[in-house]
């Protein structure tokens, strides 16, 4: 559904400014490192760790899912307190993840929709379902109890990983295929996965108990930003709980390796530092300073994120679909053309890769610039 609202870049729904920044910087952070050149040209932060330990690419999902928990503190938080949330909200709040989880699979079957193989996890699929838990949270429930919860998650992870035995394999093995996360999605939705010949998705099952977490992290964060603190407050205070959740995180990681593949506790809680240390930048930057215009092009993407993102993978697939012919008469991906004929002749290998990434990024700001000029917000 499309709004029509007067673009600024003072106020956003009431919001902080640099909510909105951020969130523009994730999403074209996100459509950056989807859509390289050629993925055997990427440089090493723009590819997710293989396994455990964690890149730039690998900052880029949490921090969405701890926007998304600030945000949803922000809009119920509101409404929890000047309506009665029975009755009302919760619809709203259904009918949402459903069109997001609906996105999702609109993007997982594009171009040809062949349901016997057809991907059900996903980016859009996560999001739908952790934004579903924590507004729940939020709206039935006390801060502590969100405190509770989201404690109960990491820990009941962690402990879930390394006592629940794998059939053939036991307990505790948090290796690529033979984990507990790995051994439910192949179990529940074999054939469906991002990774079908040893099962395993990234967006999947078990692992999106500890994502929940994240959401949640954020929902706390965001209950601290409504708070009648002074900003300045709110943003040192940010920072230090970051430096902190960030030193917990690199602790845990001696027991509970970092990673994104499984979402593992320490993962969910070194992230979600990062978070809180990027966003209390933002905050810093803007709220505090006041350096609000230099923010315009993340405005623009933070204020439709969701449409950038839909509109960047139906682009990214389309030119990987698409079939051009060769003056030798041998056909070849769009994408492919692309990319040896205009790019591949301005640098080497990665930075040939890394230009048409950012070209890509470039062009979906165009179009979201466009809906801003228009005053169009794609809000599900």
């Amino acid at each position: 559904m499309l709004e029509n609202k007067q673009p600024g870049i003072s106020k956003t729904d009431g919001r902080l400014v640099s909510l909105d920044a951020f969130r523009g910087a994730a999403i074209a952070a996100m459509i950056l490192v989807n859509n390289p050149g050629k993925w055997s040209k990427v440089y090493a932060q723009f590819r997710h760790a293989q396994w455990n330990g964690w890149t730039f690419a690998d900052c880029v999902f949490p921090f969405f899912l701890f926007i998304v928990g600030v945000a949803i503190a922000f809009s119920l938080g509101r409404r929890k307190e000047s309506t009665d949330p029975g009755g009302k909200i919760l619809p709203r709040i259904l009918r949402r993840t459903c069109i997001l989880f609906g996105l999702g699979l609109l993007l997982n079957g594009f171009p040809d929709y062949d349901l016997s193989d057809l991907r059900i996890p996903g980016v859009l699929q996560r999001i739908a379902i952790c934004y579903l838990i924590a507004s729940v949270f939020v709206l039935k429930t006390r801060i502590i109890i969100q405190v509770y919860a989201t404690a109960g998650l990491l820990i009941s992870y962690w402990l879930m990983l390394e006592f629940i035995p794998v059939p053939g394999v036991g307990a505790g093995s948090l290796e690529p295929g033979t984990n507990l996360a790995s051994y439910v999605d192949g179990l529940l939705l074999q054939g469906h996965l991002w990774y079908n010949i040893r099962p395993f998705d990234p967006e999947g099952i078990l692992s999106t108990i500890p994502a929940i977490g994240t959401t949640l992290m954020g929902v706390l964060t965001g209950h601290w930003l409504r708070s009648s603190r002074s900003v300045q407050e709110k943003a040192v205070g940010m920072l230090v709980g970051g430096i902190l959740l960030l030193i917990a995180g690199q602790i845990l990681n001696i027991w509970l390796p970092i990673n994104k593949g499984i979402w593992t506790s320490s993962y969910a809680i070194f992230m979600t530092g990062m978070a809180l240390a990027c966003l209390a930048m933002f905050c810093w930057l803007m709220d505090v300073k006041g350096y609000k215009r230099p923010a315009t092009p993340l405005l623009v993407f933070g204020m439709n994120a969701i449409a950038a993102y839909v509109l960047s993978e139906l682009l990214s697939k389309t030119i990987r679909t698409l079939r051009v012919t060769q003056s030798d008469g041998t056909r070849i991906r769009l994408k492919t053309y692309i990319f040896d004929n205009f790019f591949a002749p301005l640098a080497d290998g990665k930075r040939a890769s890394l230009i048409f990434a950012v070209s890509f990024v470039f062009l979906m700001f165009l179009v979201v610039w466009a809906m801003w000029r228009k005053r169009w917000f794609l809000k599900v």
